[in-house]
C-alpha cells in the first residue's frame, strides 16, 4: 500500500548566502555564494515525503498531499510547478491575491550552521476552512499521517491537530519554530519531534545528553504526548514511547549545509509511519535520510530519494 501523508504548512522561497562565517548583530560579512531555492518547512517536508514514498505498481504517485497558501506572484507559480514535478497533490494549495509568497533569508557558514529570517506573506493566511476541506477529502482513518510545523497561524495548526485526531489520523508535529501551544492539543498528537532547542523551549529542560533528553521527553509525556522524538543533530535522535526509550544513532557524515535536515527527518518519519514501520525503525529511516541531506547545499535540492536511503549503510 502506498504511503498516505498529508503535510500542512508553509511554502517559501529561500535566498541563501554561503560564506565563511555568520554575521554578528550589526556586522556586515563580505564574500560568499548566493543561491535561490524553493523552501519553507511545510514544502520541504512535503517534497521529502514525496521523494521517499513508494507507490505500488500502477498506483499514481499521489501519496503526498500538501496544504498551503502562496501569493499570486512568480514565487508562488514556481512553487506550484515544483510540487507538480515532485508528484505532490496540489488540490488544496490556494493562491492569495493580496499577500506575497513567503520568503526566507538564510546565511550558512563554513561549518554548515545557519541563521534564518522568514517573511511569512501568504503563509499567514492559511485558514481552518482550507485545512478542513483537505482533511475531510483525504480522510483514511488508521493509515493517513498528518504532518505539521509552526510556520503557519497557530489557531490553524491547533485546529488541524484536533481535526486530524478526531478523524482517526496519526498526527505528527514538528514544533518549529517553537511556540506555546494549547496543552489540550498536545494530547491529540501521535508524535512530537522537537530538536534540542525546541525541546528546551517547550519543557524548560536544557537537552545536552540522553539523561536530559529523557527528562524533556517525560515532561512532554506528562503533557499528553504518547511518543516523543528529540532530534540531536549528528548524535541521532532520542525516541521515548510507552514501550521504552533509546538513542537512535545517525550515520557519520561531513555536514555541508544543515538547512533542511530537520524537514528531511520529519518527512521521512511521516512516510515510514504511514508505511506501518515501528517507531524505532521509522526514526532510524528518518535519521539516514537526514544524514544524506546535510551533505548537500540547499533546502529541497538536498532532499534524498528513496533508493539513496535504502542503499545507505
Amino acid at each position: 500500500m502506498a504511503a498516505i501523508v498529508c503535510v500542512i504548512g508553509s511554502s517559501n522561497t529561500d535566498m541563501v548566502i554561503k560564506g565563511d562565517k555568520l554575521p554578528a548583530p550589526g556586522e556586515t560579512v563580505l564574500g560568499g555564494t548566493f543561491l535561490m531555492n524553493p523552501g519553507g518547512k511545510g514544502a520541504n517536508q512535503a517534497v521529502a515525503a514525496a521523494r521517499l514514498a513508494i507507490a505500488e505498481p500502477n498506483v499514481p504517485l499521489t501519496a503526498v498531499t500538501f496544504v498551503a497558501k502562496v501569493g499570486d506572484d512568480l514565487f508562488g507559480r514556481q512553487a506550484l510547478e515544483q510540487f507538480e514535478r515532485e508528484h505532490i497533490r496540489t488540490d488544496f494549495i490556494t493562491t492569495d491575491a493580496d499577500e506575497p509568497s513567503g520568503v526566507a533569508l538564510i546565511g550558512v557558514d563554513s561549518q554548515g550552521e545557519n541563521a534564518i529570517m522568514v517573511a511569512s506573506g501568504a503563509n499567514a493566511k492559511l485558514s481552518q476552512e482550507q485545512v478542513a476541506m483537505a482533511l475531510e477529502a483525504g480522510a483514511n482513518p488508521g493509515s493517513t499521517v498528518v504532518l505539521l510545523q509552526l510556520e503557519t497561524p497557530i489557531p490553524t495548526v491547533e485546529y488541524a491537530i484536533r481535526q486530524g485526531h478526531e478523524l482517526g489520523m496519526r498526527v505528527v508535529l514538528n514544533p518549529a519554530p517553537a511556540q506555546p501551544l494549547d496543552p489540550a492539543v498536545l494530547a491529540c498528537l501521535y508524535v512530537i519531534t522537537p530538536n534540542e532547542t525546541e525541546a528546551e523551549l517547550l519543557t524548560r529542560v536544557r537537552v545536552t545528553d540522553e539523561d536530559t533528553a529523557q527528562q524533556a521527553a517525560q515532561r512532554l509525556h506528562e503533557a499528553g504526548v504518547p511518543n516523543v522524538v528529540i532530534t540531536l543533530g549528528s548524535k541521532g535522535a532520542y525516541l521515548s514511547t510507552p514501550m521504552g526509550a533509546s538513542l537512535v544513532a545517525a550515520p557519520s557524515v561531513t555536514a555541508v549545509d544543515t538547512t533542511a535536515a530537520g524537514d528531511c527527518f520529519n518527512g521521512a518519519l511521516a512516510v515510514a509511519i504511514a508505511e506501518g514501520r515501528s517507531l524505532p525503525d521509522a526514526v532510524a529511516f528518518a535519521s539516514k535520510a537526514a544524514s544524506i541531506s546535510v551533505t548537500r547545499m540547499g533546502a529541497q535540492a538536498s532532499l534524498p530519494y528513496r533508493h539513496e536511503v535504502d542503499t545507505l549503510v
